[in-house]
């Protein structure tokens, strides 16, 4: 899965742990809980485009659709998703690394 492929990634590079967290502090957060498709979508997006190449947006959501949707989306416009974490009973929280362009 998508979720193992970027733990291995993140383990494999070789950084210590106190740099693991540092390079996973988010740059900006937005807090989509209590919003549904296509609001937390559209609402990445937007954010992603306002910042710079290797920020880290985080993204709060508490929708399940959300959490497939916006790392797909993240993807195909070319962004690293670092992780998607569960935070509590239907929540998650999707580290999203700005890439450089947009195709």
């Amino acid at each position: 899965s998508l979720f193992n492929l970027n733990e291995n990634f993140i383990s494999s590079n070789g950084l210590s742990l106190q740099e693991k967290m540092e390079e996973l502090k988010p740059t900006k957060t937005i807090d989509e809980g209590g919003e549904v498709c296509p609001v937390p979508d559209v609402d990445t997006k937007r954010a992603l485009k306002s910042m710079k190449p290797g920020e880290i947006l985080e993204v709060l959501i508490d929708y399940p659709l959300s959490k497939e949707r916006i790392p797909a989306t993240a993807e195909r416009e070319g962004h690293e998703v670092l992780k998607i974490e569960e935070t509590g009973p239907s929540e998650w929280r999707i580290l999203i690394k700005v890439g450089g362009k947009k195709e």
